[in-house]
């Protein structure tokens, strides 16, 4: 591996917050951390904003160089389910714009949820305030707003079409164009004169550029492909794009892999005409990456076009002439590379990567540089802290990021860029409640074991506070969702899974050892780990993973083997139940929150008659397999007690999953008990909700497996 440390960033770790021995808190004390996330730069000077979430009160923050002290520029005070999302500062750093309401993390753009069942239901709104202070105005319903590079107007979306207002919503918001389709991906031009855009048709996508209401619309290169990710050349004459196979043909395999092609093309934004500049490999590792940012397309300096790619076999950054030509790897080694900006002069790419010169990075993240014409990456933030989401003001004197450690919950950090002296400053530390126990927390340790396949899996240990008391503990297997996640050696970048660390180090404070497992289809290990054969409805491969973790535990002295539980969300859940279905004999008690558990009836559309055709394709095998790969197809041998945890407005897994477990486990006299979460999403929009949530699995791991905390997490249920 290439790369240099840069030691400016030790710092980071340098609060000592680890004590040796966790002891007692509550659930309450430890989901009170405040979460920063959407943490932004303006294009010129040294501002900085961020949503913060503190306990469900999501506000804007915004701070300013040379001190950076934290401002509240929002006063939304109740717990209310509603996100803020799409922080974006103006050119000229005076306003900020944001978007309040609806669910960013779901499936699908429905209505805003109402997690308190409000009468009045919530709307997606778009929302600006001033850097200086002020009352927030309504730009207007809708959503993904874009600023103007001249600092005067914002677009954004409503009803699939571009809507326009001013940045100080002086005057209502108009439409902005007509266009057949569902329009997204809005780009101004560098000068602010023009907007490209991607209209999708279905089978086909075209990339358009908008000049004003006298001029036709101009579309690049249309063609039966379905276009997208358009990015404007530094001087506003070209337009980069992605280019993929329209749909249609004959039938695929729905069993087995295939690549998934694209292209980059570039197009000439006076003429429309456009040229290949880059093909994928036909390969798997070729085909359309499937991290944070997809693509991930930028024009950078130098006529350099950036892009990411697994074609090595990990997501890798590389770049390539706008003449064409071979791309050049930037950033070799065996790592990945993930929330990617340019940098203001375009000259270099800031990441987050899982690299760095201290062991077991590859369980954590660093921020990293990397010129955009040579594969000379630099870990900026080296050590055991984790750091993510890097921007660099406009001025680029300035590095913003997002870090934690084991114990200190996620803060924005403002360093030195390279070359510029200053001080490094963790901003809102005065935000972490008084009594949140970071002295009583334990640093998780990295662990790896073999599947039974031989696969090499990794996870993070929470030792219980009586690990080596001599008294053998309750021990319980985590399983993360997605799948494409990774479980960290400290707190998260993602609010679902920053409470998801949080529980675990609960679990640990009430005397459970706690596993958890990042199993195959994970990102962070490469290519043929993340995209493995065989796994989810092709034959749950990744099952053996988290078998694997539970006996991995079971040989442990310090663990009773007659007293091992398993616990996960989402794809979690769906392992949690294949886990409890197929070997109650390892797992003595689960919770399944909003897990799936019929993979016939969630991917119906690849079964059903609607995809019938007179081609011959393996649609019923596929179907055969996906039944023997769910938790469903296995009630017979589930014995095992379960809490079932599921809202009612899920927009990512069907509620229809758990009433139709409900139904099983209730004809197969499995023992079980439910939580319905009415009008609350998959993600727990309220904090409330999230507590609610933790307080019942723990109490039922404590009924159901006993632990030291056992007396006390029942105090806490009965009083709540």
């Amino acid at each position: 591996m290439r790369f240099r440390i840069v030691a400016i960033a030790l710092t980071l770790v340098a609060i000592p917050l680890v004590a040796q021995q966790p002891s007692a808190f509550t659930i309450e004390q430890v989901t009170s951390y405040p979460f920063p996330n959407e943490l932004a730069t303006a294009p010129s000077g040294g501002r900085i904003a961020w949503a913060l979430n503190e306990q469900g009160r999501r506000n804007i923050w915004v701070a300013d160089t040379p001190d950076y002290v934290p401002r509240r520029l929002t006063s939304y005070e109740v717990d209310d389910g509603q996100e803020l999302t799409s922080v974006t500062l103006t050119a000229d750093g005076a306003r900020v714009i944001y978007v309040r309401g609806g669910d960013h993390g779901s499936n699908w753009d429905g209505p805003s949820p109402n997690p308190l069942s409000s009468p009045v239901a919530p709307k997606i709104q778009v929302w600006s305030v001033p850097f200086a202070g002020g009352a927030p105005k309504l730009i207007g319903d809708g959503d993904d707003p874009v600023a103007s590079p001249r600092g005067d107007l914002v677009v954004f979306t409503r009803d699939r079409q571009l809507w326009v207002s001013p940045v100080d919503a002086s005057v209502a918001a108009t439409r902005l164009l007509t266009v057949r389709g569902d329009v997204s991906d809005a780009s101004w031009s560098p000068d602010g004169t023009r907007l490209a855009f991607v209209a999708n048709r279905g089978d086909h996508a075209f990339v358009g550029v908008f000049t004003n209401d006298s001029t036709p619309l101009r579309w690049l290169a249309p063609s039966t492909s379905r276009d997208g990710s358009p990015r404007w050349s530094r001087d506003g004459t070209r337009i980069a794009f992605v280019r993929r196979p329209g749909t249609g043909g004959p039938p695929e395999s729905a069993l087995g892999q295939r690549p998934s092609p694209w292209a980059l093309w570039i197009a000439d934004v006076a003429t429309g005409a456009g040229r290949l500049l880059w093909k994928s490999p036909e390969t798997l590792r070729g085909s359309v990456p499937g991290t944070e940012g997809n693509y991930n397309l930028r024009c950078a300096a130098s006529g350099r076009i950036v892009f990411l790619s697994y074609m090595d076999g990990w997501p890798h950054m590389y770049s390539v002439s706008e003449t064409g030509g071979e791309p050049l790897l930037l950033t070799p080694g065996r790592f990945m590379a993930e929330y990617i900006t340019l940098t203001p002069d375009g000259r270099a790419v800031l990441f987050t990567a899982n690299t760095g010169s201290t062991p077991d990075d590859l369980e954590r993240r660093h921020v990293v540089r990397v010129p955009v014409d040579r594969a000379a990456p630099e870990v900026l933030t080296p050590g055991t802290g984790l750091e993510w989401t890097p921007v660099m003001t406009g001025d680029g004197r300035r590095i913003a990021f997002i870090s934690a450690t084991a114990q200190r919950p996620p803060l924005v950090t403002v360093m030195p860029a390279p070359g510029v002296d200053g001080p490094l400053a963790l901003i809102g530390i005065d935000r972490i409640p008084a009594d949140f126990p970071s002295a009583k927390l334990v640093t998780p340790r990295a662990v790896t074991f073999k599947s039974a396949d031989g696969v090499e899996v990794h996870a993070q240990l929470f030792e219980a506070q009586n690990a080596f008391s001599g008294r053998p503990s309750p021990a319980l297997v985590y399983v993360h969702g997605g799948p494409p996640r990774q479980m960290l050696l400290g707190w998260h970048y993602s609010d679902y899974y920053t409470n998801a660390y949080a529980m675990n180090q609960y679990l640990a404070s009430l005397g459970y050892t706690v596993l958890s497992v990042n199993y195959r289809l994970g990102i962070g290990y490469g290519f043929d780990f993340h995209r493995a054969p065989n796994a989810g409805a092709q034959g749950a491969a990744e099952y053996q993973d988290v078998k694997a973790a539970g006996e991995w535990l079971r040989r442990q002295p310090y663990v009773d083997r007659a007293r091992i539980g398993i616990y996960g969300g989402s794809y979690g859940g769906y392992l949690t139940a294949l886990a409890l279905a197929r070997n109650s004999e390892l797992f003595a008690a689960g919770v399944d929150i909003h897990g799936v558990h019929d993979f016939t009836a969630e991917g119906g559309r690849r079964f059903g008659t609607a995809d019938w055709r007179y081609e011959r394709t393996d649609r019923d095998s596929a179907a055969a397999v996906a039944w023997r790969s769910s938790p469903v197809a296995s009630i017979a041998t589930w014995k095992s007690p379960v809490l079932l945890i599921h809202g009612d407005d899920d927009r990512n897994v069907r509620f229809s999953s758990t009433v139709d477990l409900v139904r099983r486990l209730i004809g197969a006299g499995v023992p079980f008990e439910e939580i319905v979460v009415p009008d609350d999403t998959h993600h727990m929009m309220r904090h409330a909700n999230w507590v609610l949530v933790d307080r019942a699995a723990a109490a039922f791991f404590m009924k159901q497996l006993g632990g030291a905390g056992a007396a006390r997490a029942a105090a806490q249920v009965e009083r709540h």
